[in-house]
């Protein structure tokens, strides 16, 4: 195994191109003897190379996304569809690289290749960006001599699977962002507004109605406790995160819990069912057997009740029970997915029908996000009016009561 290539450094240059106009960029390299070289490679001619400096507080590294990743691939495939070399083809996508993180990462992976090893194996030294399932498939694509195929054929599943990441992503961060505006509006009101009315009423000299008088104890509790439930509402939330990645049971425990949500269910529900016929229709196709394939999508489908519906699919099909059958007798797959699935079976083309049952619930999917934020629309206006009116109403009421005395 080759040694692992040095850490990358990024350097500023000046100097000339092949037509003689002035120019300078950055790149990342060994060091500054292999900066040069790769920039007479790329026909500059340097005058000036040095280390870009760093700031008092350190480098701050922009992450790198998933995105990131899917349009690496892309990019890698299509070079790699027009005939352009492997290591060449990672030049040319780090030099169009706007992300420096994600340049470095490519060049890493670059100089691993060119050492010798296999694309695959320096991928695997990156698993917090490229997963098992990428890492399989880029090797099944090196060892059948389809690369540029498989490559297309995995940027095409992350594309489609970001996207659908991100419509489940919108469809849960909405209704927490309606929480959030209610929460804070009232805190705001109870805090600055309410202290106002209660030095009014303080010289009405009559007893107070009992809604504004909660609302006036309400105030002035939150006035001296906002600071604890600040950091009361603050350690909840990482202790929330901190047990959902730390303890599995708990981490189950919640995946149950969100697929019972009204609407929030439902499309928790479909997008698991469209990564299952994602994933499964990729791996399929690529020629990985379906058990293996499954032990794959088993943990692609984001959720404890189909990951354990999958492994158990996986385990039936391993004794030779055909994949429709299964899915059935788990009952978490609609009609229609295991249908299809077995008109796939029958006809040999499974990955195409698995591919057909991944659109369909993708976009199930859309058009369920879509639905979602239209009907939180008139919602936000409902919860912030109950919230807002009601605190209005509770400081007027002395008031009007006053008014109907005088009259």
């Amino acid at each position: 195994m080759a040694e692992k290539a040095s850490k990358l450094i990024t350097f500023i240059w000046e100097g000339t191109d092949r037509k003689g106009n002035k120019t300078k960029g950055e790149l990342s390299s060994e060091n500054i003897v292999l900066a040069k070289a790769q920039l007479r490679k790329q026909g500059i001619v340097p005058s000036k190379v040095k280390r870009k400096p760093t700031s008092l507080l350190g480098p701050r590294k922009k992450k790198i996304t998933p995105f990131d990743i899917a349009v690496f691939t892309r990019q890698l495939a299509t070079m790699m569809k027009a005939g352009v070399p492997l290591i060449q083809g990672f030049d040319i996508v780090a030099e169009g690289a706007e992300n420096p993180s994600l340049r470095e990462l490519i060049l890493d992976i670059r100089n691993d290749v060119a050492a010798g090893n296999s694309f695959s194996a320096a991928l695997r030294n990156h698993p917090r960006h490229f997963d098992d399932l990428f890492c399989n498939l880029v090797d099944s694509g090196e060892k059948s001599g389809a690369l540029e195929t498989m490559l297309d054929r995995v940027a095409g599943y992350m594309e489609k699977t970001e996207t659908l990441k991100k419509k489940v992503k919108k469809a849960m961060t909405y209704p927490i962002a309606v929480l959030v505006v209610a929460v804070i509006v009232t805190a705001i009101l109870l805090i600055k507004v309410v202290p106002q009315f209660e030095s009014l009423f303080s010289g009405f000299g009559a007893d107070l109605p009992a809604f504004t008088q909660l609302v006036i104890r309400l105030s002035e509790w939150l006035q001296a406790w906002w600071f604890a439930v600040l950091i009361g509402i603050a350690g909840t939330i990482l202790l929330f995160k901190e047990a959902n990645h730390r303890f599995q049971a708990f981490s189950d425990f919640v995946d149950r819990t969100v697929l019972k949500i009204p609407v929030m269910g439902d499309i928790l529900h479909k997008s698991a069912i469209a990564r299952f016929a994602r994933v499964l229709s990729t791996t399929f196709a690529a020629g990985v057997p379906l058990v293996d394939a499954l032990d794959s999508v088993a943990g692609a489908t984001g959720n404890v009740v189909y990951r354990d519906a999958v492994l158990k699919i996986k385990d039936e099909v391993a004794t030779g029970i055909q994949l429709q059958f299964s899915m059935k007798s788990s009952g978490v797959f609609p009609t229609m997915a295991v249908q299809l699935v077995s008109i796939g079976e029958e006809s040999g083309a499974l990955d195409t029908m698995l591919e057909k049952v991944a659109t369909h619930f993708e976009e199930e999917v859309d058009n369920a996000v879509d639905n979602l934020t239209a009907l939180m629309e008139p919602m936000i206006m409902a919860v912030l009016g109950v919230l807002v009116g009601g605190l209005i109403i509770a400081m007027y009421l002395p008031i009007f009561q006053m008014g109907q005395v005088v009259g």
